[in-house]
């Protein structure tokens, strides 16, 4: 570990340079930068995540502390190359007093040359994420509206602000049921004629699920919440009977179907680095996330969708 207390920006970036030197690895073997803007509270759960990624995405990852006061403006940073680290580096930069509202000008230097950046807010994220001084140099922005207190509104502000490369970890909770539930949709099951979730109260991703439902479906969809974790289960009633997708202690689910046995399947909660790492095996615009939004509002206002 580099410590650099009260430290400038192109000094991080030296001394990054001349550790790679030191230890014979220059940083073309990484394939993206990625900024974490985050808070002390959150911190420490988001950097370990993005170290976790790095495995799988060798990357320089960049954590932008933010630490408002009073104090005198300075930054402090700490740098590890390589290592128990992962196979990247990792940059902690904790941004005291007004320094903490200027974090894209600590950032630009440090940025990987010629690869995509990717912005993660892991705590509250802007509301418009493409405008923020970060997130303008980002081609992929990722929020977590589950850390929302009013996650239904915050969703609403990611719908009305969307611009391709937002992306949403509540959403990405999803895809093991989009999976599965596709998948049982590639078998005879009827016409299908309307949805219901099962969710925990509070949980934006029962809500994102729904709303994919509704737009890839086009059939009245509904939400019931419940005390089992995160979403519980899914039901489809169909004009041959119901596809119940069902996961009432957060890893083993059943899956029915008509007219097959009843099957089990691993569904289990995933960590905050297996979320991460998905999103970073893809940078392009995720069109399926802005469709779900859209059917966001569709179940929450049915009569709006009905009036258009």
């Amino acid at each position: 570990m580099i410590n650099l207390p009260n430290t400038q920006a192109n000094a991080v970036a030296a001394a990054i340079n001349q550790e790679r030197r030191r230890m014979g690895s220059p940083a073309v073997g990484m394939v993206l930068t990625l900024l974490v803007i985050t808070d002390e509270l959150h911190q420490a759960d988001a950097l370990q995540a993005a170290t976790q990624a790095a495995r799988e995405h060798p990357m320089r990852i960049i954590g932008l502390i933010e630490r408002p006061g009073r104090g005198e403006p300075h930054l402090d940073a700490q740098i590890h190359v390589g290592g128990d680290e992962g196979p990247g580096e990792l940059i902690t930069c904790r941004l005291h007093g007004e320094l903490a509202k200027h974090a894209g000008s600590v950032a630009i230097p440090l940025l990987l040359p010629d690869t995509p950046v990717v912005a993660w807010w892991p705590a509250a994220g802007p509301d418009t994420p493409s405008d923020d001084p970060i997130g303008k140099h980002a081609q992929r922005r990722i929020t977590d509206t589950a850390e929302s207190s009013k996650y239904l509104e915050e969703l609403g502000v990611r719908l009305d602000n969307y611009i391709p490369g937002d992306t949403d970890l509540a959403w990405t909770r999803t895809t093991p049921w989009r999976s599965m539930l596709a998948a049982a949709l590639d078998q005879p099951v009827g016409t299908i004629s309307s949805a219901k979730v099962t969710v925990q109260s509070r949980n934006p991703s029962g809500v994102l699920l729904a709303g994919w439902l509704n737009q890839r479906l086009q059939v009245p969809t509904s939400i019931a919440h419940s005390k089992e974790p995160g979403i519980s289960k899914v039901v489809l009633t169909t004009s041959l009977g119901e596809v119940v997708l069902s996961r009432p202690d957060g890893r083993v689910a059943q899956l029915e179907v008509p007219g097959t046995p009843s099957s089990t399947v691993a569904l289990s909660r995933r960590t905050l680095a297996e979320l991460l790492a998905e999103e970073l095996r893809r940078l392009d615009p995720d069109e399926i996330y802005a469709e779900a939004l859209l059917g966001v509002k569709h179940v929450l206002h049915p009569e709006a969708k009905s009036r258009a």
